[in-house]
């Protein structure tokens, strides 16, 4: 608690709430709009949303199914076990699959404030804490259906309990390091080992204390603790379905980032981007503080060039400054990528940000509103979804329809071609699908039945005018019509 208080005022025995306190307080708690506002939207959250509920109701806590008889072996379960325990005891069919994604961000904001507390003071450590709260990407992923932010809890655990281990700080820090790789690797995998010892290796390397750092943890009993966690669940589900760890380790590992055309990927597509791309993510994903943070780099090369001395900084910041650039470097030259893999390194951005000298912040005004902006556009873009549903790709008003008219009692209902995980998530896995041949058939064998379907737009006359009952369109979202005879 000493981070978020003072030493003189109303709390206690004269302790006073910081005003600083109460902005990362309003900032977390602002998530908590969209979360229980925004439905589920296709592709990501609601798929991993769906793979949840199907753990939640069968009971199968070893092996994530992606949909009937087809094992997801995309991903370990750590945030799948979080969102449906979530989904056991939490209410609201859009809040409580997010509210675990929100706890290891919480998780996250403690861990960075904490090691800025020791590194600096409270102040700081305060300014860290927001301007990591405060990036557009990790506000997203804050209250979103994706298994990255316990990832990202799992990164800075580990290289923040080193940092302390390397000043000599608490042997509890030194433990927390191998919990973090245990996390890793349940929530994402391997890479795990790479993000973390990476810049373990680069600092040992940069300072030439590599005794330091093999003196600092206990490597042997550590990484037995690190296995005692993980591995019983990476053997198990191997075990059930075999051909997993092959899929995982060596598709999900080497062939998705080394080959940018990957057709391996059974549970999507390769996102095939540019060479370097991932720097402009970084961009993207810092925002509003990818400005600040370049402008403050330009400033500090040149007073060095007028100077003419360079920069020496001390152990404590090449640690994080390796910490914030090495999952950026690890992707320079993958083409499949996405925005996220930038984040175990922004809560380590934050912290140079923060800890970078002179007054914090430089201009109070501007950076509190660069604090304010995300939760602001949040609301207003929660707002707007709200009174336009339609803008968001998702079947929840679609499902609700379908409900409505009464025939969601008497049979699933029917998508034509691959219904979208948000169909599935919101009709509870009562849903069926047909190819326009295989509904035909089934309509001409059963003249007299309800037939109610739900029928992409781009295909809805093709369907109607080869129906062989009339078909009337009853409610739309944007993608599809839902009709009924």
């Amino acid at each position: 608690m000493s981070m978020f208080v003072k030493d003189r005022g109303w709390l206690g025995e004269g302790l006073r709430v910081s005003p600083l306190c109460l902005l990362l307080a309003a900032l977390l708690l602002s998530r908590w709009v969209a979360m229980a506002m925004i439905p589920l939207t296709d592709t990501s959250e609601a798929r991993y949303a769906e793979i949840a509920r199907l753990m939640a109701v069968s009971g199968d806590w070893i092996t994530p199914w992606f949909r009937e008889q087809v094992p997801f072996w995309g991903k370990p379960p750590l945030s799948f076990w979080a969102q449906a325990l979530a989904l056991n005891v939490l209410p609201g069919r859009e809040f409580a699959p997010r509210f675990p994604a929100w706890l290891a961000h919480l998780g996250t904001v403690w861990l960075i404030g904490r090691y800025a507390l020791a590194l600096a003071d409270r102040r700081r450590a305060m300014w860290a804490a927001l301007i990591y709260s405060s990036m557009g990407l990790v506000y997203v992923c804050a209250g979103a259906v994706l298994t990255d932010g316990f990832f990202t809890l799992g990164t800075t655990a580990s290289l923040v309990a080193a940092g302390f281990a390397l000043r000599g700080q608490g042997r509890g820090w030194r433990w927390l390091f191998f919990i973090g790789l245990a996390i890793g690797l349940l929530a994402k995998g391997p890479l795990t080992l790479v993000l973390v010892g990476a810049p373990l290796m680069g600092w040992a390397f940069w300072t030439g204390r590599w005794r330091a750092l093999m003196r600092a943890l206990p490597w042997w009993r550590g990484g037995a603790l690190m296995m005692l966690l993980s591995a019983p669940w990476y053997l198990a589900a191997e075990l059930k379905t075999p051909g997993f760890l092959n899929y995982f380790i060596v598709g999900e590992h080497f062939n998705r980032f080394l080959d940018p055309g990957w057709a391996g990927d059974r549970y999507g597509s390769a996102h095939d981007q540019p060479r370097g791309t991932i720097w402009l993510l970084w961009v993207w994903a810092a925002l509003p503080w990818s400005p600040v943070i370049l402008w403050r780099l330009i400033q500090r090369l040149r007073r060095q060039r007028e100077a003419s001395a360079g920069w020496r900084p001390d152990d404590d910041q090449k640690l994080l400054l390796l910490a914030a650039l090495v999952p950026v470097f690890f992707f320079t030259f993958s083409g499949n990528i996405l925005a996220t893999y930038v984040l175990p390194g922004l809560p380590f951005a934050a912290l140079l940000l923060a800890l970078g000298g002179g007054d914090v912040p430089a201009r109070p005004f501007v950076w509190r509103a660069l604090v304010v902006l995300m939760p602001v556009l949040a609301l207003s873009g929660g707002v707007y979804v709200w009174r336009y549903p339609q803008a968001l790709k998702t079947e929840k008003a679609l499902i609700q329809c379908y409900r409505a008219m009464g025939a969601s009692a008497l049979q699933p209902l029917t998508y034509i071609g691959e219904a979208p995980f948000s169909a599935r998530y919101y009709g509870h896995g009562r849903i069926a699908e047909m190819t326009p041949e295989k509904w035909r058939e089934h309509v001409e064998n059963d003249p007299g039945g309800a037939h109610v379907l739900a029928v992409r737009k781009r295909l809805a006359d093709s369907i109607r005018d080869r129906s062989p009952v009339p078909l009337t369109p009853r409610c739309e979202d944007r993608r599809f019509w839902l009709m009924s005879d």
